[in-house]
């Protein structure tokens, strides 16, 4: 055949997972049982669906095919005969796949083939769940009307030495709504808006002290940026996952989906403060600006709010400059009291009984400096329902519900208020109540991550249909969040109560993989499973809950559950009286 002729043609690269780890164990039985693969599995597929094997690179196969519909179903009969070979075998020493299958034109130089369609195939390869199919969008267009497969839209990818994005597409065996755990994390796509991360601002001031000032500096601005409904903008949670690590603007942009990402510094010297900020292009990672904002301390707001009205003029030329000013506001004229609410938060997040104790003392101190400072009294709420969730009442006399209606009546346009005192009250019996503060939040800050989890909450307890996508879409505002376990307990009760158990029981697992002993996780993990019909593993479950909390009874399980529907209710209790709490 002459040199460097092309051809269009569908490629499949495969590749054994954990090859090196199974060779150093055993090499002779490693080559043996590859060798067997490849006899009683492999070669029959692809002999079977008309495709020719180019070359093997020790523990990776090439393949080609004249159909990309047979490639595709060729590798996803090898893996599904692949489990069936492997069932018997010990998992430390059974052969697994990945398999990435692309279309593209490759030069075919003798029996073997090059070129850029080849690349990407075993790009895709390395991507793909152990077990699993990953195509090239090229691929999935071709093969969609042709077969029933449903793979997993994993969005834009940058792989590695290939120059454009491409669009991946993902099959596992055990699909349930996610990636495996040992495949990469695939990123979400773009908005249809603009869209931004901050990065948490260096601390230059030379005092680690000042890190809570920095990032309270940060949260403001991202803060004032969500209010404009004109951005899509990622929950501070997220980004603050990169606090502290050499970064690539790029990848962040591909991980938190966004377009633009702003990064910068602040220090603090006596009683002077400099900003700086930069906006970058994450496409690109081209710079659009950089500039620096100085002034006195007390000054702190208005630099953020000349920091935030260049980025949002920057990105969205089309606004008006009303519009920007009118979503920049002071949280309180109180310097000190605003300090103090930054560490309260701190203290909170520790997810402890001495943080949250330490968090109230700090938010009484803010409050008794600014009576008017909303945000104060709506964060002390929290703490209360934090402490109620958690349960560890009877500390201090709980004031909860005036703090959270004092929040409200100083201020109803933020929509951290709302969602704080909202929360609260939903969580207290005011569900309507706290429904409306928490639907006007959403609505004054579409992007706020945490507005939509507590929307999820109050209208699954209010029994208004499915509320799955609520929490979805604060894991898509947030996506690296370290909170978002607390999103997907609110998603695995929206899966209970709509009867998916199994979707429910991976939320909840997700859950308390980060957060081990979460009690609302734990709770809807022990009902999921006896709904589903797992009884042997709901009573073991519900016997390790009550090993944690041996006061547990029916009666206190129902005091938790703050559902309108008597059915929902009901069905909780069913579950429990199944897994075998006492009465």
């Amino acid at each position: 055949m002459p040199r460097d002729q092309r051809r269009l043609t569908a490629i499949v690269a495969a590749d054994v997972v954990g090859y090196s780890r199974l060779m150093g164990r055993d090499e002779s039985a490693t080559l043996a049982a590859l060798k067997a693969v490849r006899r009683d599995v492999v070669d029959p597929c692809v002999a079977a669906h008309g495709g020719r094997l180019v070359k093997t690179t020790g523990d990776g196969l090439l393949l080609a095919f004249t159909s990309v519909v047979d490639a595709v179903r060729c590798a996803l009969e090898t893996q599904a005969a692949m489990a069936r070979h492997g069932a018997a075998i010990a998992p430390d020493r059974r052969i697994v796949l990945r398999i990435g299958v692309n279309l593209g034109d490759v030069i075919i130089d003798g029996d073997d083939i090059f070129g850029d369609g080849v690349n990407v195939a075993a790009r895709l390869q390395e991507i793909a769940a152990p077990g699993g199919v990953c195509l090239s969008n090229r691929v999935h267009d071709d093969i969609r009307p042709h077969l029933d497969t449903a793979f997993v839209d994993g969005g834009e990818r940058t792989l590695k030495n290939i120059a454009r994005v491409v669009r991946v597409w993902s099959w596992s065996p055990d699909w349930a709504g996610a990636a495996a755990p040992s495949a990469p994390p695939l990123p979400p796509p773009l908005p249809d808006k603009p869209s931004i991360a901050v990065l948490p601002f260096a601390n230059m001031s030379g005092d680690a002290e000042q890190e809570y000032f920095a990032d309270g500096v940060v949260e403001d601005i991202i803060t004032a940026l969500s209010r404009n409904k004109a951005l899509f903008v990622i929950a501070r949670n997220s980004t603050f996952t990169y606090k502290g690590k050499a970064v690539d603007i790029r990848r962040v942009g591909r991980e938190l989906g966004v377009r633009y990402v702003l990064e910068g510094s602040i220090r603090r010297a006596g009683e002077r403060l400099r900003i700086t900020g930069q906006l970058i292009d994450a496409g690109s990672g081209s710079h659009i600006w950089a500039d620096r904002f100085e002034g006195r301390l007390e000054d702190v707001f208005e630099l953020q709010d000349q920091l935030t009205a260049r980025v949002v003029g920057a990105i969205t030329p089309v606004l008006e400059q009303s519009e920007i000013a009118r979503v920049l506001r002071k949280p309180t004229e109180s310097l000190e009291a605003y300090d103090l609410s930054l560490r309260a938060v701190t203290a909170y997040n520790a997810f402890t009984r001495a943080g949250n104790a330490q968090a109230i003392s700090l938010l009484e101190r803010a409050m008794a400096l600014d009576p008017g400072f909303a945000l104060a009294y709506g964060y002390c709420a929290q703490c209360y329902t934090q402490r109620r969730i958690w349960g560890w009442e009877g500390e201090a006399p709980d004031i909860s519900v005036p703090l959270a209606r004092r929040a409200l009546e100083l201020d109803r346009s933020d929509a951290r208020v709302l969602v704080t005192a909202g929360y609260h009250l939903l969580y207290v019996g005011g569900l309507d109540e706290g429904a409306d503060h928490v639907d006007d939040a959403v609505e004054i800050d579409p992007n706020y991550a945490a507005g939509w989890a507590v929307n999820g909450l109050c209208r699954l307890f209010l029994g208004r249909g499915d509320c799955a996508p609520y929490f979805e879409r604060a894991l898509r505002l947030s996506p690296l969040d370290p909170r978002r376990w607390n999103t997907r307990n609110g998603l695995a009760q929206a899966h209970f109560i709509a009867g998916r158990y199994e979707e429910s029981l991976r939320c909840s697992a997700q859950a308390l993989g980060e957060v081990p002993g979460y009690p609302p996780s734990a709770r809807v993990r022990i009902a999921a499973l006896a709904m589903a019909g797992r009884l042997d593993e709901a009573r073991a479950a519900c016997a390790e809950y009550l090993e944690a909390n041996p006061s547990m009874r029916l009666a206190t399980v129902r005091r938790y559950l703050v559902y309108r529907r008597a059915e929902d209710v009901e069905k909780y209790l069913e579950a429990f009286r199944l897994a075998g709490m006492p009465a």
